[in-house]
């Protein structure tokens, strides 16, 4: 039953280690690249691969809707989660054109939102529970609930393994996953609202408040049943698409898939995710760090440095997205760049 407990794959030092003394070759001062250097090297390890690449992305969309909404904590009503759907499957949305951009594979999976049956072309809906329970008065979801939201991560690392990707990304969709995100972050790092909660998609500061205050009602009425557990956070202040991508990110560790992490509420999921599974850390890159007040506390926790920082607050994986390119170009510098000898360039290598 608890799939993610199983071991995850081990990067490969071999491969680490040829890239770091192709590193040592290549016509530039030794570490002149820093970060360049440092993450061609990463992800050579993790594909066991001295030559990594990003050739064929893969990048998922997990969408859910979340009962806190009746607490009136976000500034946009909750019909959008339905609507962005559609946009992200007929390409006006910001990861729609980031996928083009970088010849991603997109898959969108509605985990469980709100209304009537439908049938979009291209969205993949599998409606664990129409939307959450309001974490304000009960646990949001059953543990039943959250193992199903997780499995439906899991099924989707499995689909772009057989499908060749060479990296992953998670992104998500849900109007008030930003409040159900920083509930569970204070349950994970045992902090008040107040240290890890921002505006969202730009509420008032009324709203603020009142959201702060929202989340810290909720924190006490399930400490008990949380206590100090990962998981029993996800199921009481968790959304649908939080838990899918935390499902996600360990089975990318198991399977052997680098992860590219997004923003605040994707971050989340990788802690809850290291959290279960310490081993999944070593599988993640984190794309940027998010203008959503908190996400630096997380990348702090997880030792994470971002490779951008662009002030970014969308969501929906555009941040991971937008760093694809500088892994691309990472990965590019590694394989392509001339060695002294190649150059006959005289270096100073001793």
């Amino acid at each position: 039953m608890n799939w993610w407990l199983d071991a995850c794959k081990t990067p490969s030092a071999e491969a680490k280690q040829l890239a770091e003394e192709r590193q040592l070759q290549l016509t530039k001062p030794t570490g002149s690249l820093s970060e360049l250097e440092n993450t061609a090297v990463l992800l050579a390890s993790l594909q066991d691969n001295p030559r990594p690449n990003v050739d064929r992305p893969w990048i998922t969309i997990f969408a859910g809707d979340h009962g806190v909404m009746e607490e009136n904590i976000s500034a946009y009503p909750q019909a959008v989660t339905r609507q962005m759907l559609q946009n992200f499957t007929t390409g006006g949305a910001c990861i729609s054109v980031i996928a083009k951009e970088y010849h991603a594979k997109l898959q969108v999976i509605d985990c469980g939102s709100v209304g009537e049956a439908y049938e979009y072309a291209g969205v993949e809906r599998h409606c664990i529970i129409s939307g959450t329970a309001n974490f304000a008065k009960q646990v949001a979801m059953t543990e039943a609930q959250c193992i199903a939201a997780m499995d439906l991560g899991r099924k989707s690392v499995e689909d772009a393994v057989a499908y060749g990707a060479s990296i992953y990304v998670a992104g998500e969709m849900g109007i008030g996953n930003t409040c159900s995100a920083s509930a569970v972050a204070c349950f994970l790092l045992n902090e008040p609202a107040e240290q890890l909660t921002g505006v969202g998609t730009g509420i008032r500061e009324e709203q603020l408040i009142h959201k702060k205050n929202v989340i810290n009602q909720a924190l006490a009425l399930h400490q008990d049943y949380v206590t100090q557990d990962a998981f029993k956070a996800l199921c009481a202040v968790g959304g649908l698409e939080i838990a899918a991508i935390t499902g996600a990110y360990i089975r990318c560790a198991q399977l052997g898939l680098p992860i590219v992490v997004d923003g605040f509420i994707t971050t989340v999921s990788a802690l809850v995710a290291v959290r279960l599974n310490s081993a999944v850390r070593e599988w993640m890159l984190f794309g940027h760090q998010s203008a959503e007040y908190g996400h630096r506390r997380l990348l702090e926790e997880l030792q994470a440095n971002p490779l951008l920082k662009l002030n970014l607050r969308l969501g929906e994986g555009s941040g991971a997205g937008a760093s694809l390119g500088l892994i691309k170009l990472a990965c590019s510098l590694h394989n392509h760049m001339a060695t002294f000898a190649e150059a006959a360039v005289i270096g100073e290598k001793v």
